[in-house]
């Protein structure tokens, strides 16, 4: 059985929190890539930039939905959930833009797994770690490799 460690892409590009978000937005589009891992000088992985994340800069800012109720203001969005998308909008920095605790697969999980992750949540590419180090990256193309023929 095929495991991560298998398929993965160990020659990985990375960012550093404190990279300007259009030096990230030109370095993604370059390499023709969804997303990168975001890593401190030691290679401890700390999030994910993706280019989700960059096109959320372009998003109107969020309204709270509120309603009232007996003279009180109920809210549906918290403000945390608030204060996350406009800080996503207003970052200039990798850190403030990026995905903080991204879903990441381990070297020895299987390949099936990984496929089923992807499908289900709609993910392009999963850090590989262990113990909280970078390893490399998994992605759909790196899957669909396993089904073609040696």
């Amino acid at each position: 059985m095929l495991k991560v460690k298998d398929i993965m892409s160990s020659n990985v590009i990375t960012l550093k929190p404190e990279t300007e978000i259009t030096e990230a937005a030109k370095l993604l589009l370059k390499n023709r890539i969804n997303g990168a891992p975001v890593v401190d000088e030691k290679g401890r992985l700390l999030g994910i930039l993706c280019q989700s994340d960059l096109i959320a800069q372009q998003k109107r800012l969020p309204l709270p939905s509120i309603f009232t109720i007996l003279d009180g203001y109920i809210s549906f969005t918290s403000m945390d959930q608030i204060q996350a998308q406009v800080d996503k909008i207003a970052a200039s920095t990798v850190k403030q833009a990026m995905t903080k605790k991204p879903v990441t697969v381990g070297p020895e999980d299987s390949i099936e797994d990984v496929a089923g992750l992807m499908v289900d949540s709609n993910y392009h590419t999963l850090p590989v770690e262990k113990d909280g180090i970078l390893l490399g990256v998994v992605g759909k193309e790196d899957v669909l490799r396993t089904l073609m023929p040696n």
